[in-house]
């Protein structure tokens, strides 16, 4: 393989300043490790946070792909497309809903979510439906999607925002009865299964199983997003599957297409017909290749026993990071669940991420205080143990010289 040209990555004078990039730009992987282009190896700990599920260049992800551009790159929606049929069949099977929309991101996934819970307390006579959303969220940076997110920092300098949201604390079910005592115009409650850039925060299955019984009772949508927690990363297909409930719809991205771009929207039959042809649409949405991107991660995921790959790992990970981090001043927790992990500091830590890439392991901080480690669900025991080993004694030095 001919590697790129070297570039220097601070220096974009083209590129808006949307993100606070490390100086360092990648030229290729191997299933968990990349390369920059000054050759350079990195243990991928981030997985393009949560979405290389496969890792990178999978020895038989690659030739799909590859026949897949030969053949069909895009076509309208105008027209049937069966790929788009074989990969909802599989999602619907895997998941116990009937019926899916597909998209490019979670943005749009989480968009549609929203779209399908105000019809369906319009077509209920609820003039302006409200949809009950939670502290520390975050669903995308759309004008609506933001607005549901439970994060000021990210929506200070866009307001005013969509109305229409209800926000309460994750896993007080007193404050959601509240909510539905006092509220006749709420028609949905929305929430991630593991709260990702709000650092690592899992919905309890006592939660999620109170959520689904008040939803059944108050004829609620119950639209669990899965974007970043979904596709077998805690050791199920969906995080939910946990609490052994159903959503009514089920937002998803990330990892569905191992880093071609898809999201989908699921739903049951409470929700599958809400919308009809014209309520909404996209012209990427549910292209050839991001489908065949999706049959095939699925296929490669099942053939390999990956959720039981994140599960096993995930807890040998997370064992080893507890056992490298006991009794440390300034680490409050380690959480989350299979290749979904989190460790939060007492104190600030976004320096660590360049700490870290200096030490040859990719990872990112996440509310500010939380370092977030969702790697390729293809990671190996044994390189599992080696993020513990460059991570531990970072963690430890960090927290030394900054009391």
């Amino acid at each position: 393989m001919n590697a790129p040209e070297k570039i220097a990555p601070s220096a974009e004078p083209h590129v808006m300043k949307t993100y606070g990039r490390l100086p360092l730009a990648l030229s290729h992987g191997r299933g968990c490790w990349v390369w920059d282009t000054d050759g350079k190896k990195y243990l991928d700990g981030l997985g393009g946070i949560a979405v290389n599920t496969l890792g990178h260049a999978h020895p038989r992800l690659v030739p799909a792909l590859q026949e897949q551009i030969g053949k069909l790159i895009h076509s309208s929606n105008y027209y049937l497309v069966p790929l788009q049929e074989q990969l909802a069949a599989k999602l619907c099977e895997l998941s116990g809903l009937t019926n899916a929309f597909f998209c490019s991101t979670g943005l749009e996934a989480n968009e549609g979510a929203l779209k399908i819970a105000r019809k369906f307390g319009h077509d209920k006579g609820i003039e302006r439906p409200e949809i009950i959303v939670y502290e520390k969220a975050f669903h995308g940076r759309s004008i609506a999607t933001l607005s549901a997110t439970g994060q000021d920092k990210k929506q200070a300098v866009f307001r005013a925002l969509v109305e229409g949201f209800v926000r309460v604390p994750l896993n007080d079910v007193a404050a959601i009865e509240s909510v539905a005592k006092s509220n006749p115009n709420v028609v949905a409650v929305f929430l991630e299964v593991i709260q990702g850039e709000g650092g690592i925060n899992p919905a309890t299955v006592e939660y999620l199983q109170a959520v689904r019984r008040l939803c059944d009772e108050r004829d609620w949508l119950l639209m669990l997003d899965e974007v970043q927690c979904g596709m077998g990363r805690t050791g199920k297909w969906f995080a939910h599957q946990w609490a052994g409930i159903r959503p009514d719809v089920m937002p998803m991205a990330k990892g569905l297409g191992s880093g071609v771009p898809v999201g989908a929207v699921v739903c049951g039959p409470r929700a599958a017909n809400v919308l009809g042809p014209g309520n909404h649409g996209t012209t990427f949405g549910g292209n050839p290749l991001a489908m065949r991107a999706g049959v095939e991660t699925l296929r490669i995921m099942e053939e390999d026993g990956l959720l039981e790959n994140a599960a096993k790992v995930g807890a040998a990970l997370k064992a080893a990071l507890a056992r490298g981090l006991a009794d440390v001043a300034g680490v409050v927790e380690i959480r989350g669940q299979g290749l979904m992990l989190g460790i939060e500091l007492d104190r600030p830590c976004g320096e660590l991420l360049a700490r870290a890439a200096d030490a040859g392991l990719m990872l990112s901080v996440t509310a500010d205080r939380v370092i977030r480690l969702v790697p390729p669900l293809i990671l190996s025991h044994d390189e599992a143990m080696q993020i513990a080993a460059i991570l531990c004694p970072l963690i430890k030095a960090f927290l030394d010289e900054k009391p």
